[in-house]
């Protein structure tokens, strides 16, 4: 399933300074949540610091997430079912002052 993952606000720090990925996640028998995506993305694209991203099983505080636009406290968070085609954004509302 192709998806595309998107950061912003400085989250694109810890992703190798790239705003943008376009991903393939491999079939599984169940369906692939926003929660096993962050796992994924952990194992496999954060570059540095995963404790600045990820708090226990979800987004740090501070990261806004949306989902096609939508905001994910919407869609039932780490529970949302990923669907092919999604835009998954990362944007960073923490900085340093």
């Amino acid at each position: 399933m192709d998806i595309k993952l998107e950061f912003g606000g400085g989250a694109e720090l810890l992703f190798d300074n790239q705003k943008q990925y376009k991903i393939t996640l491999e079939n599984k028998k169940t369906p692939w949540l926003i929660g096993d995506l962050l796992f994924w993305m952990k194992d496999n694209l954060l570059k540095d610091r995963p404790e600045l991203f990820l708090q226990n099983d979800s987004v740090r505080p501070g990261i806004l997430v949306l989902v096609n636009d939508t905001d994910w406290e919407l869609m039932d968070t780490v529970r949302y079912e990923i669907k092919p085609n999604d835009s998954i954004l990362f944007i960073s509302t923490l900085h340093g002052g």
